[in-house]
């Protein structure tokens, strides 16, 4: 039965944020559907001007919040250039919300090789044909693109230079419960100088 209106008190939560939230990450695993690892992620261009878009989260660790994408894409520019950014999950079904600030580094070429391996040939495929964020002249041209990338790699499917992982490196991570009244729960968790 999902967790609806539970409470949340520093009482109750781990002493490690990381903790914290892979317990709450695995119950949502087990309730919410389809996609429990969706979280959205929000960027600003230089000039502050605030972008948002989902993506999934591959893993997690004591090092940070891993996900990977295009990097010539808009949130892969904008990262370029202000490496600061929030990722928000939120899994209705149990009213229940994490908001992950801090800064993103890219992963190591390794971790992107090793991943990419292990997607769907389809998704290797389009990793090279779509160029996100930019216009296209229609369908069309996306599906002959990956026609040709097809007979290009007719086996393995190298990873692109232009796609790979970013990790955040949280600075700030909240735990959000609904409850009764819009009463609800908050614990924030601060990196200190010491980087604990």
């Amino acid at each position: 039965m999902p967790d609806k209106l539970q409470s949340l008190s520093e009482a109750e939560v781990a002493h490690d944020p990381i903790a914290q939230f892979g317990e709450w990450y695995e119950r949502a695993l087990a309730v919410e559907k389809p996609l429990p690892h969706a979280v959205a992620l929000a960027t600003a261009s230089r000039s502050g001007r605030p972008s948002a878009r989902m993506v999934l989260l591959k893993s997690f660790d004591a090092r940070g919040f891993v996900f990977f994408t295009n990097y010539r894409s808009r949130k892969g520019q904008e990262l370029a250039r202000n490496a600061h950014c929030t990722l928000l999950f939120y899994w209705g079904s149990l009213e229940r919300q994490v908001r992950i600030e801090g800064r993103v580094t890219k992963v190591a070429r390794r971790e992107s090789e090793d991943y990419f391996a292990t997607r769907p040939r389809g998704s290797q495929l389009s990793a090279w044909a779509s160029p996100q964020s930019e216009t296209v002249p229609g369908r069309l041209a996306l599906e002959q693109r990956m026609s040709e990338l097809a007979g290009r790699y007719p086996d393995q499917v190298p990873r692109p230079a232009h796609w790979g992982g970013y990790r955040l490196v949280p600075e700030a991570i909240e735990f959000w419960q609904g409850r009764e009244d819009r009463l609800h729960d908050r614990i924030l968790y601060r990196r200190t100088r010491g980087g604990r």
